[in-house]
């Protein structure tokens, strides 16, 4: 692997922990625009109840979480490289 190679994994690892903090924000302005849509209408049931329980923030949050460990694997992995080399 050429020298400059660990520039494009500590670039990727550092864009990838970067999505990840925007998707678990993301996530969050998701589910409290549902919840505070919801409460502002006349029947909440829904509100209350949680059901039915709406996996589209929480999945938000752990594919987040996925890349967040995978742009840390990424740079140790070009940290590793531009000592090695």
């Amino acid at each position: 692997m050429p020298w400059f190679d660990w520039y494009f994994l500590v670039g990727l690892g550092g864009l990838f922990i970067i999505l990840g903090i925007v998707g678990f924000f993301w996530a969050k302005h998701e589910e409290r625009s549902y919840y505070d849509n919801i409460a502002s209408r006349p029947d909440v049931r829904e509100f209350l109840d949680h059901l039915p329980w709406r996996p589209e923030p929480h999945a938000i949050v752990i594919g987040s979480r996925i890349i967040i460990v995978l742009g840390i694997f990424l740079l140790l992995v070009g940290g590793a490289y531009w000592l090695w080399w």
